[in-house]
């Protein structure tokens, strides 16, 4: 890790380490799991060829000895552990079965059962690696240590988890930011694309938030602390999902319900099959083989497997591509939604204002450049959205601008400061007193009703208390807003809705460029939670897309809440069920199809699973199923499933759930 004192040349101007977090992946021989397995089937591959040709039984029997131990201690104790608290595991089932084998002399059955079972329980277990491997990678983005700063500017190095809430770091141009925070003095372009998903660097200036990872351009910072490490952005979204390998999907719990019953079950029906047979006088050797052949060949391995690789094969695929689901529960809802709510500042569209009308108004003594210049100079104080789109607006026309004095702004009314000593307000045309009257007020109420009319905002100026003219702002729409529209129209087969607090005329140009009929505009958060509940009150299983904090109550009504990924909502982050971390609306029908996959993946292989344990059982009782065609038959079964749903884990499946979507 490089020094936050002496950060290597190369990060100057290097993309965030590691490239693309979302790729790393967890070798599969780091899997405990994988390695018990991969030793049982190793010992089993020097025993096999030994026992065949007819070697003494030292030499092939402590090998075989060697597959039980290494394949079947870990599992067993499970089971034992499981059985202690009064539940009965299937894993105990199959170590029991190949035991039963070896115990009536057929050890390599037993091996061959053990190696089997051992290695479908690595492939589940590389599946929830690799569910975990989406997002991991991006704790390694922040820096081990970071520069505190003490009384008279004395630097101190330490580890970024003994930084406290208050702190103040020095973050020297290259180096990366090692905590979410605020930034008190200094002024830098900071790259923050693995956080945001925004292309290029974000200019970062006193007031502005950073956040712990992003790499900082060629200026110095002091940035104060405001949330512990263990709560930073990238934290957050990394415990988010490492919780996804934890739960459990509908499907997956009802089967782990019928489970118990099963296993229960069986057990009683291999002791009818073992103590039916020996009453009517067959051998015990024959009964017991029969018994254990039944037990194993009637095992709900694969039913149990069927479930949660493919859906975890699937979040781990979209976490690779930019979209964080939380849980399997999610992974299979996002299937089963028919009907799609967007929010509109920030989702449809990019969420950054520009200005894209400058009006001054007759006989204001003031032209568009003039104009311009002296909100500019007002705003540029400010903080607020708007505020920046007119204070970039000018600097994109090469407008120097003036210092600005006595600035103050009002809450959802405005700004005032004193510019080239002439007093400049700029807000909002309904919540300016000053524009109640005189003459020019009527041309600007007809200006300003233009603007609404077209779907831009409308800013007032006005300059020594008279209107001097009106700024148009609009956000713009994002590429791929109208495509993602009719994609998800096409899945779902309703057109979506559009929820929002913006003006209804806005509101319905947007939704006409993008094709959406349905709209709801000047919305409160409470009333986009009734619009969701009145959707769902109709039957149907809503996905809620949104990315601010007044879409969070939305977001957790919805059936399926999505949050685009901008860091700052952390609300919105948090309430929601997945998030579209590089912000790219695409992803969004993409991984609604990558759900329907999944889903049928799981029919599939409950399918496949539920038609190998009928007909081996019909087999075994009503004919004569060799052992080692049972253990075949089951184990491969299970195998089968368990690789039918890490299908869902290469870059192919994704591709295709994209071959609909926006590109």
């Amino acid at each position: 890790m490089t020094s936050a004192l002496a950060p290597a040349p190369a990060d100057r101007t290097a993309p965030p380490r590691g490239g693309d977090p979302t790729r790393r992946r967890t070798p599969f021989l780091s899997l405990p799991e994988a390695r018990w397995a991969a030793t049982a089937t190793v010992c089993f591959l020097l025993a096999l060829p030994l026992h065949l040709t007819g070697a003494p039984a030292w030499t092939w029997g402590p090998l075989y000895a060697l597959t039980y131990a290494a394949g079947g201690w870990e599992p067993g104790w499970a089971g034992l552990c499981a059985l202690r608290e009064k539940s009965l595991d299937v894993d105990l089932l199959m170590v029991v079965a190949a035991l039963g084998a070896a115990a009536i002399g057929q050890v390599m059955d037993g091996a061959l059962l053990i190696v089997i079972f051992t290695t479908s329980g690595a492939l589940e277990a590389l599946a929830t690696a690799r569910t975990a491997d989406s997002v991991r990678g991006l704790l390694d983005l922040a820096p081990a240590t970071a520069t505190r700063l003490g009384a008279g500017e004395t630097e101190e190095t330490v580890a970024v988890a003994d930084l406290a809430v208050g702190d103040i770091i020095l973050v020297r141009p290259g180096e990366r930011v090692g905590a979410d925070g605020r930034v008190l003095h200094g002024r830098s372009d900071v790259d923050q694309a693995t956080i945001t998903g925004e292309p290029l660097p974000v200019t970062k200036e006193q007031g502005d938030e950073v956040f712990a990872g992003t790499l900082n351009g060629t200026g110095a910072l002091r940035v104060r602390v405001e949330r512990d490490a263990s709560d930073t952005v990238i934290a957050r979204i990394v415990r988010m999902v490492e919780e996804a390998s934890e739960t459990k999907a509908p499907t997956q719990l009802f089967i782990e319900k019928v489970e118990q019953r099963y296993s229960l079950g069986m057990v009683a029906a291999t002791l009818a099959v073992f103590l039916v047979p020996l009453a009517l006088g067959d051998d015990l050797a024959g009964a017991l083989l029969r018994a254990m052949t039944f037990m194993i060949v009637a095992s709900p391995c694969a039913v149990v497997l069927a479930t949660m690789p493919p859906l975890l094969s699937a979040i781990a695929n979209a976490g690779r591509h930019g979209v964080l689901v939380k849980s399997a529960v999610v992974m299979e809802r996002l299937g089963q939604v028919d009907a799609v709510a967007f929010d509109k500042t920030g989702t449809l569209t990019e969420g950054t204002p520009r200005v894209t009308d400058v009006r001054p108004l007759t006989g204001s003594g003031v032209d568009a450049d003039g104009l311009l210049r002296l909100a500019a100079a007002a705003e540029r104080p400010s903080e607020h959205p708007l505020a920046r789109a007119i204070v970039d607006a000018a600097r994109e026309r090469g407008t120097a601008l003036p210092a600005a004095d006595g600035f103050t702004a009002t809450p959802g009314v405005g700004v005032t400061a004193t510019v080239d000593g002439r007093t400049v307000a700029v807000g909002a045309p309904a919540r300016l007193p000053s524009a109640a009257t005189g003459a020019r007020a009527a041309q600007a109420a007809v200006v300003a009703a233009e603007l609404e009319e077209g779907g831009r905002t409308a800013v007032l100026v006005t300059v020594d208390g008279g209107p001097a003219g009106l700024l148009g702002i609009a956000d713009r729409l994002r590429p791929d807003a109208a495509r993602t529209v009719g994609v998800l129209a096409s899945l779902t087969g309703t057109v979506p809705a559009l929820l929002t607090g913006d003006n209804p005329r806005a509101a319905a140009r947007l939704a006409a460029e993008v094709g959406i009929d349905e709209v709801r505009a000047g919305l409160l958060p409470e009333d986009k939670v009734r619009a969701v509940r009145e959707l769902e009150a109709a039957g149907r299983k809503v996905m809620v897309v949104g990315d601010g904090v007044n879409d969070a109550p939305a977001l957790a009504a919805a059936h399926t809440g999505v949050a685009m990924g901008r860091a700052g909502s952390d609300l919105a982050l948090e309430t929601a069920d997945a998030i579209v971390v590089r912000d790219e609306l695409a992803t969004v029908p993409a991984v609604l199809s990558l759900s329907r996959r999944a889903r049928a993946l799981v029919v599939q292989n409950l399918v496949v699973a539920g038609v190998f344990i009928a007909g081996l059982v019909v087999w075994d009782l009503a004919g004569d199923l060799p052992l080692p065609l049972g253990v075949a038959g089951h184990e491969g079964s299970t195998v089968l499933v368990g690789l039918n749903g890490l299908r869902l884990l290469r870059e192919a499946a994704w591709r295709r759930a994209r071959t609909d979507a926006p590109r």
